[in-house]
């Protein structure tokens, strides 16, 4: 299934990682506010622990994040090492239990972090998580990597699912417009949404209003709110052409999550 491979990308990507962490690495404040990189990888493994033993069609109605809390509580005090072992252990349980998994269990009724669905899609949005707090670790440590391949792409669907919401409601584009959002690259995607209405995404457009481009490590970060619209489109990773008022308004309010 797409998201065990995805997953299992992540996983190995940041083992790789975690190998490579000096003592002070561990204590960088991450991308994600009020983390370091010790809390992120915490919170990765906090949530698969959650995960682990539990059948699908057992979170039908909820999903147990109580457990989460206890284990962050219980890595709480752990060293660097201590907190690397327990995230490569747990990867490990989990590539297994989904490895066995078959077509039944991933199409099982689930609740997800984003709404009643199936667990197969809740393992989407885990892959998401994954690579998007991958990312909030390496650019603060200034080690690059995983910048596309499955899981990068499975990220970026994740977002493109929520263009409608973040062309309507974030930056509030008027009816009749309309605006092309174009990633350049690890990530290469073009993407269209109209306003009829209501904000929709489309399959082409002809004469767009805007332009927006971006490579798609930016523009994941500034969907997911990571980092300040400012230094992005200072340093020229997000640009636009067109309606020069609305495409700076589109390259500002991006953020749809934190």
């Amino acid at each position: 299934m797409r998201a065990v491979e995805g997953l299992d990308r992540c996983w190995r990507s940041i083992d790789e990682l975690l190998a490579e962490l000096s003592d002070h690495d561990w204590g960088v404040p991450s991308l994600c506010p009020e983390w370091d990189v010790r809390g992120v990888v915490i919170h990765l493994a906090a949530v698969e622990e959650m995960l682990a033993g539990r059948a699908p069609d057992s979170m039908a109605e909820a999903v147990p994040f109580e457990a989460v809390g206890t284990s962050m509580q219980e890595m709480a005090e752990l060293s660097g090492p201590a907190i690397a072992d327990r995230f490569r252990s747990v990867a490990e349980r989990r590539r297994s239990e989904l490895a066995a998994m078959t077509e039944a269990d991933f199409a099982a009724s689930c609740m997800t972090p984003v709404g009643p669905g199936t667990y197969g899609r809740f393992m989407d949005v885990r892959t998401f998580d994954h690579w998007v707090h991958e990312q909030d670790v390496r650019v603060p440590l200034g080690r690059p990597g995983h910048p596309d391949g499955l899981a990068a792409e499975m990220s970026i669907d994740e977002i493109e699912m929520s263009l409608g919401y973040i062309v309507g409601k974030r930056i509030g584009l008027p009816d009749g417009r309309a605006i092309t959002f174009r990633l350049t690259g690890p990530v290469e995607r073009t993407m269209h949404v109209a306003v009829e209405g209501r904000a929709k995404q489309v399959a082409e457009l002809a004469s767009p209003d805007i332009v927006v481009t971006a490579d798609s490590l930016a523009f994941a970060r500034l969907a997911c709110g990571r980092v300040d619209p400012q230094a992005e489109i200072e340093a020229g990773t997000i640009a636009w052409s067109g309606d020069a008022e609305w495409g700076e308004r589109a390259a500002r309010n991006l953020r749809f999550t934190m």
